[in-house]
């Protein structure tokens, strides 16, 4: 049920939208018929669009709260100006590439105030285009890859899909939200750390869910005829971020020995895939950023992590309780072989 005017807001379900003509209407859809008994707000961030997504909204969904930036943004910013003016008690944060299942929303609310789950929590993800379940939230290996759990008693999980991410306004508010100079990707692996530093929980359910246009954002990160196919864009972001977690969320001493040994290794795998592939591109576009966005935000790093270990409350035990230590990149190079870069 849209909140009307006076009416006390359960749940704000914000969506970031950037040229989301073809899949917004059906994100939108899917939130408005949920059969979910409590006042809630819809807002969308459009990013500076350029496919006419704004005017879907303002024309077709007149209950929407519609935020309209003049230049884009990113992901991050879209988010963090969303949560300022949500209302709600609590927050959902859904892709416009993604479809709630008609019970999510209620089994959401359900688990978090009547089973008094105070943290982040996610739905079962599933492919919007071949309908295969692909995760209920993701363990992390040591160097922070996301291993998709498809183990139907795990519900304590290292992180849940920003696509379609519950927690309540005031956990993000002491969060801190997303870091905006993430941009995007892995600022959902940022968040579901520094809530597990806390001692918040991040838990997966196994029943409802939503469907995903998996990669549409980005492009790739997806396997396509067993092959890993991925885009520059996406790994050149993906190695960045995951590396400024490792930074900032991993425990000392920790920290001391896997973040060297992770930019050894990165290192490493830029220039055998470069000399393998034959392409100095890779080198050039994806691991070398990486390296010099580490060394150029060095002391924004340092003073973000200071603020992060600073308000830690759980042991390594319980932190690294989430993790795995097998190498998931080793597994889906064994699987699958070098990823497909376009």
């Amino acid at each position: 049920m849209v909140t009307g005017a006076g009416q006390e807001i359960f749940c704000s379900i914000c969506i970031a939208n950037y040229n989301g003509a073809n899949v917004l209407a059906a994100c939108l859809d899917s939130v408005l018929q949920q059969a979910f008994p409590y006042p809630f707000e819809v807002i969308v961030h459009d990013d500076a669009s350029t496919d006419g997504s704004a005017g879907i909204v303002a024309e077709k969904y007149p209950t929407v709260r519609l935020l309209q930036s003049r230049t884009n943004v990113g992901f991050c910013v879209s988010n963090n100006r969303m949560a300022a003016v949500a209302k709600g008690r609590f927050i959902l944060l859904l892709n416009n590439d993604a479809e709630l299942h008609r019970d999510a929303l209620a089994t959401l609310y359900d688990v978090a105030v009547r089973q008094n789950v105070y943290g982040i929590i996610g739905l079962p993800q599933y492919n919007r285009e071949t309908g295969e379940l692909i995760d209920r939230g993701s363990l992390l290996d040591i160097f922070c890859n996301p291993v998709p759990n498809l183990n139907p008693s795990r519900r304590d999980v290292g992180m849940v899909i920003g696509a379609c991410l519950w927690l309540p306004r005031r956990l993000w508010q002491d969060l801190g939200g997303f870091p905006e100079w993430f941009e995007s990707l892995a600022e959902d692996m940022y968040l579901c750390c520094c809530a597990r530093l806390k001692g918040y929980p991040v838990t997966a359910l196994f029943s409802s869910g939503f469907d995903h246009w998996v990669g549409a954002s980005f492009g790739g990160g997806k396997v396509v005829s067993r092959t890993l196919q991925t885009t520059y864009r996406r790994r050149t972001r993906s190695e960045r971020n995951k590396s400024y977690v490792m930074a900032l969320c991993y425990p000392s001493p920790v920290v001391q020995v896997l973040l060297p040994l992770h930019l050894l290794l990165l290192g490493t795998e830029g220039l055998l895939l470069s000399i393998v592939k034959g392409e100095r591109r890779i080198w050039r576009e994806i691991y070398q950023p990486c390296f010099l966005a580490l060394w150029r935000h060095r002391h924004m790093l340092i003073r973000l992590r200071q603020r992060v270990q600073r308000d830690r409350r759980v042991s390594l035990k319980s932190f690294y309780s989430a993790y795995s230590l097998i190498p998931y990149k080793f597994l889906m190079l064994l699987r699958h072989g070098l990823p497909t870069l376009k």
